[in-house]
């Protein structure tokens, strides 16, 4: 099996678990429910489930513990972009090759459908809890408190990484600059991507590797691992977003340059972009392979998914 038949395997798996922890529509509140489904149910490349999943396995994880957070940290980053299509931030009519939430429920909807997926996530991960109160008379009442202490862990770890000292608050200094024209300088930009794009990343993969009974140091060597993805990544973003067609993308091209916002091409020109998204990538693998070596076990599916992301073309 190929590269591309193992990530349309893996793309299944993930959006059954995700059907799964969908919200039922009914109620009242039904209406919430649809745009919540209609958002997380868009085709996309369920890029930080899957990252969260290979780094699990990569340290030999294999309870089903982790599920409840692959759905989470998917609802997390689908509240994010239906946020982000609003006017207020980047007016997009479509998304992921169709209309966005607001576009078809409405813009007041599409603020509720995005607070109401952030919300949802952290109920998601009370169901890993609920997984363990049922795992408990098979493994014990240590195992048991061990994992519970990894479980609220992965918990603070997607707080934090979602919240202001991550996604949220790169996407503030991004949005501060835009509003104000403020041309940001290299740094600034660097810490933009580092949280508004990288941190969700980072998020992912620690939770694969917290969960899976990682060491502090090889969690924090997986910490930079994701950070260099994902910034090469938001440069990739950049670069299609001036090279790429909207056909291709599934979302608006030029939309950078049309919300006058800064970005690595803008700033520092489209060969520096890609020379710095070569030297991400290298540096990324090679800390990789070198987290592969001292534990004597590969991934590969993990490192071909790495460098697809960063040279993907959509």
């Amino acid at each position: 099996m190929n590269f591309k038949e193992e990530q349309k395997e893996r793309v299944k798996e993930i959006e059954e678990i995700l059907e799964y922890y969908l919200p039922k529509e009914e109620g009242f509140q039904k209406i919430v429910m649809e745009a919540m489904n209609y958002s997380v149910r868009a085709k996309g490349k369920r890029l930080r489930p899957m990252l969260m999943l290979e780094t699990y396995r990569l340290f030999d994880g294999k309870e089903a513990l982790i599920e409840p957070f692959m759905a989470a940290i998917e609802m997390e980053q689908t509240y994010s972009l239906v946020h982000d299509d609003l006017p207020a931030i980047d007016n997009h009519r479509y998304r992921r090759g169709r209309e966005t939430t607001h576009i078809v429920y409405g813009h007041a909807m599409g603020i509720l459908a995005g607070d109401a997926l952030l919300n949802y996530a952290f109920q998601m991960m009370e169901e890993a809890y609920k997984k363990l109160k049922e795992m408990e008379p098979i493994i014990g009442k240590e195992a048991f408190f061990e994992w519970l202490e990894r479980i609220v862990q992965a918990q603070g770890i997607l707080a934090k990484k979602a919240g202001i000292y991550g996604m949220l608050g790169g996407q503030v200094v991004d949005v501060q600059a835009t509003e104000q024209q403020k041309v940001l300088t290299k740094e600034q930009l660097q810490f933009v991507y580092q949280l508004k794009t990288g941190a969700l990343i980072e998020g992912a993969m620690m939770i694969g590797a917290f969960m899976a009974g990682a060491s502090k140091e090889e969690i924090l060597i997986v910490e930079q691992i994701a950070r260099k993805v994902g910034v090469a990544f938001q440069i990739q973003d950049d670069i299609l977003d001036v090279t790429s067609t909207t056909e291709v993308l599934g979302k608006p091209v030029l939309s950078d340059e049309k919300n006058h916002k800064v970005t690595y091409v803008s700033l520092k020109g489209m060969v520096y972009s890609k020379e710095q998204v070569e030297q991400l990538s290298k540096e990324a693998i090679w800390l990789l392979e070198d987290l592969e070596r001292k534990r004597n076990r590969e991934n590969p599916f993990l490192k071909e998914l790495l460098l697809w992301l960063i040279y993907r073309e959509k």
